[in-house]
């Protein structure tokens, strides 16, 4: 009689939900389901570190719309990985995190690594529970995959006690799921929902339109811009941890406090909009809220909403799209939006390191290269140095750090994204601090033969806490912050990629093409001054 490992049913229901490709870090815990692996066509990325598959993870959700998958063991390396967690709730990104855990048979009696795991996934999870039974393993995961896409999406997390991974049950008794088993319920728009908002929008004088991070894919700003004309509205989608000060977005700010009514599609009402308040927004400015989570309707202040509906937002951008038009008197308003978000200081043309290179100087490089390459990526991390490629440097497709504003994932996201699109380039710009984090993956692209460039602003210190200092407590309190000059470039020689150290602005449009060209995970190490991120504001 045919049997099967829990192991085997983990391997075969990941397989069957169109899982391709799985992050993960060995341990005793998970090894069960690694020797299952062997018996699918997943392919298996084998990390240095935990955190880095979460973050490999959460970027293949964010590129693909697909539920990415972290698998890790049990104990430390659960929490190692459940840290990186955060990053993916906050930039509402899919992501399954598998991990491993001490046998059922024995928890309570200090089983080896045994810890409260789901417990501790839970706040950055939108769920997370441990599985109890074989037979509940197949339904499991495709509960979890239908929960990470399903309305606002997320990362959930799954506990496998070993002693179920390695339980054998008749073959017979098995189901293994199909795709539609996990599909998320879509929550499309009431007709009256589409007709509420559209009023509200045809009765404001300037209305805007924001939308969440689940809509900054690629997808999604597509589906936003076609909205925006058909609309003639501005529609912006906030992903930052800036929020209004978001380099992308230009001088955001000024047009926030000019409108009258803020329509915010699974865009929630945070710190990243100044919780709505005065000055960031006018006092009498009313709100519409449409989102997937009933949790998020109820921040705007009931005396102001003008709006307020449940719907998944992609439905919702082609329904508005669908039955709205353009009407003239807002034409004005859009054009002035539009210029304010479009504009860049004048005078960043002319700046220019003195012993190092400005920010400004490096992104025109990376622009310059990325322009030859349509279909690159580009990865943005850091504190102060990853908002300048944000506002300077243009790509068809983009990751950044998220809403969340923890750094470190730059080198993790580098490696997924060109995993997902061999052969088109990817650069992630980022800061020295940035770059310790995960330096150790460069040896794990390296393994996988996985091409990009890194490209590290050395400023040799914390910046973003630099900056604080300076600014709360002056030059002369400026203290714990330094880092060494590391020659980074070297490191990742070392560990059998390309490195490059760059003090010149006119040697880094070729260091980027012989970088490139090496077809090898790549760093060039570039001293840059150290500068506080832009805040751009218009004169006047």
């Amino acid at each position: 009689m045919e049997t099967l490992r829990g192991a085997d049913i983990v391997a075969r229901t990941l397989e069957a939900l169109g899982v391709t490709r799985i992050f993960t870090l060995s341990g005793n815990h998970i090894m069960p389901v690694f020797d299952a692996l062997l018996e699918t066509g997943i392919a298996v990325v084998h990390v240095r570190h935990e955190a880095a598959c979460v973050h490999m993870a959460d970027a293949w959700g964010r590129l693909t719309g697909e539920v990415g998958v972290a698998l890790v063991t049990g104990g430390q390396g659960h929490t190692n990985g459940a840290a990186a967690l955060f990053t993916a709730l906050a930039a509402e990104s899919p992501v399954l995190l598998l991990s491993g855990h001490a046998g059922v048979a024995e928890c309570g009696r200090g089983a080896f690594q045994e810890l409260a795991q789901a417990e501790i996934a839970r706040p950055t999870t939108k769920a997370a529970w441990t599985a109890s039974s074989v037979a509940g393993l197949a339904p499991d995961l495709a509960r979890a995959f239908r929960i990470a896409r399903e309305g606002r999406p997320g990362p959930v997390h799954v506990s496998l006690p070993v002693d179920l991974l390695e339980r054998a049950v008749p073959a017979a008794t098995v189901r293994i799921p199909d795709p539609e088993a996990a599909a998320p319920r879509v929550s499309e728009p009431a007709p009256d929902l589409v007709g509420d908002l559209l009023g509200a929008i045809a009765s404001a004088e300037r209305p805007l339109l924001v939308c969440g991070p689940a809509l900054c894919d690629a997808a999604g700003r597509e589906a936003m811009a076609d909205l925006e004309e058909r609309l003639g509205l501005p529609v912006v989608g906030m992903e930052s941890p800036r929020g209004v000060n978001d380099p992308a977005l230009g001088a955001f700010a000024e047009i926030l406090v000019r409108a009258d009514l803020l329509v915010l599609l699974a865009k929630p009402l945070d710190f990243t909009l100044r919780f709505g308040d005065a000055p960031a927004v006018a006092p009498a400015c009313r709100f519409a809220l449409v989102d997937p989570d009933p949790a998020l309707l109820a921040r705007a202040p009931a005396e102001r909403l003008a709006v307020s509906g449940l719907a998944d937002p992609r439905p919702l951008l082609a329904a508005l799209g669908a039955r709205g038009g353009a009407l003239p008197r807002h034409a004005a308003w859009h054009r002035e939006a539009r210029a304010a978000i479009a504009y860049r200081p004048p005078a960043w043309a002319d700046l220019c390191g003195s012993a190092r290179l400005h920010p400004v100087e490096l992104c025109g490089a990376v622009d310059a290269f990325l322009a030859g390459h349509p279909d690159a990526t580009l990865i943005c991390d850091g504190g102060e140095i990853g908002q300048w490629p944000q506002a300077l440097v243009r790509s068809g497709r983009r990751l950044i750090n998220g809403v969340s504003g923890t750094i470190g994932a730059a080198i993790p996201f580098a490696i997924a994204a060109a995993l997902q699109r061999p052969g088109a380039p990817v650069v992630a710009l980022m800061g020295d601090g940035t770059f310790g984090f995960h330096m150790a993956e460069f040896d794990t692209a390296v393994r996988y033969g996985v091409p990009f460039v890194a490209v590290v602003g050395n400023d040799a210190r914390w910046n973003a806490e630099h900056q604080i200092q300076l600014r709360s407590y002056g030059p002369e309190r400026t203290r714990h912050c330094d880092l060494l000059p590391t020659r980074y470039d070297a490191v990742v020689q070392a560990l059998g990629g390309f490195g490059a150290c760059v003090t010149d602005v006119a040697d880094l449009p070729a260091a980027l093409e012989a970088a490139h060209a090496s077809s090898l995970p790549a760093c060039l190490n570039v001293m840059i001054e150290s500068v506080p991120a832009p805040v751009i504001r218009r004169p006047g």
